[in-house]
């Protein structure tokens, strides 16, 4: 199996002044098609790092990264921003909702930049939030909805593309252990649909609903493997 993510030596080192930190000093790693992987680690593990590199929002200062097979390293800044808009689904821990826009509105915004026509961007977005259980609250603003309401909000967003990677940084981190349930309850259905879910999570118990684990510490990975009792499940 080809993997739809593969990393190998990836570091990255941020100059500060007269100081470089090594933020990821070598990490290698193949993601498949349809796996449910959680990053962990302390603070200052380089999982926040990781991902900013897995979501083409940073790039590295060597090492290879490949994604469908492509080299990431080569793209023109223009060719990382379509990748972003269409192969990667962003899920955050404070949402980056705009406070001024709909649930709708905030939904369907990535299609904009893709070029597609208003009337059919408001019909995905429609979809999606229906998906994620949100159709009747589509009109509202983002301060018009509960936390867990605006997370739903976010998690279709990232759907709304059909990306065939979803990254989603602390996507509990702000909400409450009910809530953080749901949310998890939501991703674990889009995996079960086929998507590729990238975690990053310093709570053991999210983790737990990842089929696989892998552990950071100071910017290596300490340890893959696998959650047994999810894979049996």
């Amino acid at each position: 199996m080809n993997p739809i993510l593969s990393v190998k030596e990836l570091k990255k080192t941020y100059i500060m002044g007269t100081t470089q930190v090594h933020a990821l000093q070598s990490v290698s790693l193949d993601i498949n098609k349809n796996e449910y992987v959680a990053l962990m680690g302390p603070s200052g593990s380089g999982k926040s790092t990781l991902m900013n590199l897995l979501g083409c929002l940073d790039t590295p200062t060597s090492g290879e990264y490949l994604l469908n097979g492509t080299s990431v390293s080569t793209m023109t800044d223009s060719e990382l921003a379509e990748i972003r808009n269409k192969e990667i689904g962003f899920v955050f821990q404070t949402f980056n909702l705009l406070p001024r826009l709909s649930a709708l509105e905030n939904v369907a915004l990535p299609l904009v930049y893709g070029g597609v026509s208003k009337a059919k961007r408001l019909e995905r977005a429609q979809e999606v939030l229906e998906a994620v259980g949100l159709g009747d609250r589509v009109d509202h603003k983002p301060n018009e909805l509960s936390g867990g309401q605006r997370q739903r909000v976010a998690i279709a967003r990232a759907l709304v593309n059909n990306p065939s990677i979803i990254l989603a940084d602390e996507p509990t981190g702000n909400l409450d252990s009910k809530t953080s349930a749901e949310i998890m309850q939501i991703l674990g259905s889009l995996h079960r649909q086929g998507n590729t879910i990238i975690l990053v999570t310093h709570e053991p118990d999210i983790a737990e609903y990842a089929h696989r684990v892998v552990r950071l510490r100071d910017g290596l990975v300490e340890s893959d493997t696998l959650n047994e009792h999810v894979v049996s499940a």
